[in-house]
C-alpha cells in the first residue's frame, strides 16, 4: 500500500522506512484529529517537538498538509493563534485511496459479525468523539449562531460546510465527505451524523441529501425561524437543487 506521505520518490534503508512510517503517523493523526498543532501532535505521538516538525515539513513541501491560525470559536485570549496543520485535499485523497478499501472491508466484516445493528453501533461510536468535540463550541453559542458555528467546526475538519436560508429554517451544507464511498455501502455512518447534528442543535434534523448517495453536496434541514441562521450563499448553488 502507498504510503500518502512517500509521493513517489523511491528510499532506501530501515532510517528511510521509519521516517515514513513516523510521516504517516503524523499525517494519520491529523486526519482523525483534525486541525492540530505541532506541540499537540508531539504530545499525542510521543514524539519531539523536533521530529515533528521535520515530518511536518517534508508533509509541507509535498503539499500534503498545510498551516493556518488555529480558529477560536468564542471569547479570544491575549497574543496570536497558535498555528495548526490541516491536510489538503491531495493529502486526503491519498489516505482515501489508501484506506478506502480496507475500511469497507472492515465494515462488510461488522455486518456478517453482528448484523445491521452491529453496524449502527459503530457508527454511533464512531461520531461520538465528533460530538464530543464540538459539543461545548455549539453550546456557549447564541440560539441564532448554533448552525453556524457547527458549520465552522465541520469545515474545520475538513468538510466544508456552509449555512444557507431556507424557508421555514436553514440548510446545513457539506461540500465535501471523507467517508462518502464508505458511508454509500453503510449509510449506518450518515444517520449517525444526523442523530449528532440533532443532539447538538436541540432540534430534529432531516438530512435531505447526501455525496455518498451521489448528490453534490450532503444537506441538512434545521427546522425554525428563518433568522435562526445566518443565511449565507451555497457556494456551487447544488445543495438547494439536490434537496429532495
Amino acid at each position: 500500500m502507498k504510503n500518502p506521505a512517500n509521493s513517489g520518490a523511491v528510499t532506501h534503508g530501515a532510517g528511510s522506512a521509519r521516517d515514513e512510517s513516523t510521516r504517516d503517523r503524523v499525517a494519520r493523526s491529523i486526519l482523525t484529529n483534525g486541525p492540530s498543532s505541532a506541540a499537540v501532535l508531539a504530545e499525542r505521538l510521543e514524539l519531539t517537538p523536533a521530529a515533528v516538525r521535520r515530518h511536518l515539513d517534508h508533509l509541507l513541501d509535498e503539499g500534503l498538509v498545510e498551516s493556518r491560525e488555529e480558529r477560536i470559536y468564542g471569547p479570544r485570549g491575549r497574543g496570536r493563534p497558535a498555528k495548526v496543520f490541516v491536510l489538503t485535499d491531495t493529502g486526503r485523497h491519498a489516505f482515501h485511496q489508501a484506506y478506502d478499501d480496507l475500511a469497507a472491508t472492515a465494515m462488510r466484516f461488522i455486518a456478517e459479525a453482528g448484523g445491521d445493528d452491529a453496524v449502527a453501533e459503530f457508527a454511533r461510536r464512531r461520531v461520538a468523539e465528533v460530538e464530543e468535540r464540538y459539543r461545548e463550541q455549539v453550546a456557549l453559542a447564541p440560539e441564532s449562531k448554533k448552525a453556524e458555528v457547527l458549520a465552522q467546526a465541520l469545515t474545520a475538519d475538513g468538510y466544508a460546510a456552509s449555512t444557507a436560508e431556507a424557508g421555514h429554517g436553514a440548510q446545513l451544507c457539506q461540500h465535501h465527505c471523507p467517508v462518502a464511498h464508505v458511508a454509500e455501502q453503510f449509510p449506518q455512518l450518515c444517520e449517525a451524523e444526523t442523530e449528532v447534528f440533532s443532539r447538538l442543535l436541540g432540534k430534529h434534523v432531516q438530512r435531505l441529501a447526501t455525496i455518498a448517495h451521489g448528490d453534490g453536496v450532503c444537506t441538512t434541514h434545521i427546522p425554525g425561524p428563518v433568522d435562526s441562521v445566518p443565511a449565507a450563499p451555497v457556494s456551487d448553488g447544488e445543495a438547494a437543487r439536490t434537496a429532495r
